[in-house]
């Protein structure tokens, strides 16, 4: 699909580097840019009780209240210079509600840039990826430190184990493969029967891909007794990828909280920009 509208969250201890980032990324795409500006609340130390007794927790909001608005202020101004068009919104959820504010707003973008300055904000960086995901519907793409994010990429690799999250995120991202070069379908230990991969692995997709013009070709690796997560990201570097594009939490929250994940490998150490969908 094209991206309209580009949804960047910024919290009261970043500076203009996510947002310039954002705003870049509109520019090359004409598209709009929305800003979420949130600071979560503080819980009470100790209980709803506590909550109504306690001076010092009373200042921490009020504080926090401060912080929101200078931030507010300081973005309006980023906002009002930039050559693209923007909309400013503003929220002080309590943390236990903050996916589900992000989520809201994430409804009405088409994709959410999460840039450093935010994936290095672990409280603000999970509620974010978690709310868009999970709440929104809407794919997020992860950009670290030091990639160069682009959503015109001349060489992408589609991470695809041919369930539901893949087939989305390869749907997310269709106008993007149909502009790129080269399109790698990798596949990482592929099960060639009727419920996996079929009986040749990346065929039916490499199909689908190739009807709506893209230029692909499928690869079949061995995981070699490597996570799937450094396989993709060996490949992705081989073949000097500019994004990698996959599908997210292909099982829940709780279990890869627990056993880890795919997902929750690629969040840490990675290098290229990363498209991610549910």
């Amino acid at each position: 699909m094209a991206f309209k509208t580009l949804l960047t969250v910024t919290g009261p201890n970043q500076g203009e580097r996510d947002l310039k980032l954002a705003a870049d990324l509109c520019e090359e795409v004409g598209a709009h840019l929305s800003v979420l500006v949130l600071e979560l609340a503080a819980p009470p130390s100790g209980g709803e009780y506590a909550a109504v007794v306690s001076p010092a927790w009373l200042e921490e909001r009020q504080a926090e209240l401060q912080r929101l608005e200078k931030r507010i202020a300081d973005v309006a101004g980023f906002v009002a210079q930039s050559a693209v068009s923007a909309d400013l919104s503003d929220d002080y959820p309590d943390t236990g509600w903050a996916d589900d504010v992000i989520g809201r707003r994430a409804r009405y973008a088409d994709l959410t840039i999460l840039g450093p300055d935010l994936l290095a904000s672990h409280a603000l960086k999970d509620k974010v990826i978690e709310g868009t995901l999970f709440s929104s519907g809407k794919p997020i793409l992860l950009v670290p430190e030091g990639s160069h994010p682009t959503l015109k990429p001349k060489r992408v690799l589609v991470a695809w184990d041919a369930r539901l999250e893949s087939s989305r995120a390869v749907r997310e991202s269709l106008d993007m493969l149909k502009g790129a070069e080269d399109v790698r379908l990798v596949i990482v230990d592929p099960i060639e029967n009727e419920f996996h991969h079929g009986e040749e692995p990346g065929a039916d997709a490499a199909a689908y891909l190739a009807r709506h013009g893209v230029k692909v070709t499928v690869e079949r690796l061995p995981s070699s007794n490597h996570s799937v997560a450094d396989v993709l990201r060996q490949h992705a570097g081989d073949t000097a990828a500019d994004l990698v594009v996959m599908g997210a939490y292909g099982h829940s929250r709780l279990r890869e909280r627990i056993f880890g994940g795919v997902t929750k490998s690629m969040l840490v150490g990675q290098s290229l920009p990363v498209f991610m969908a549910r």
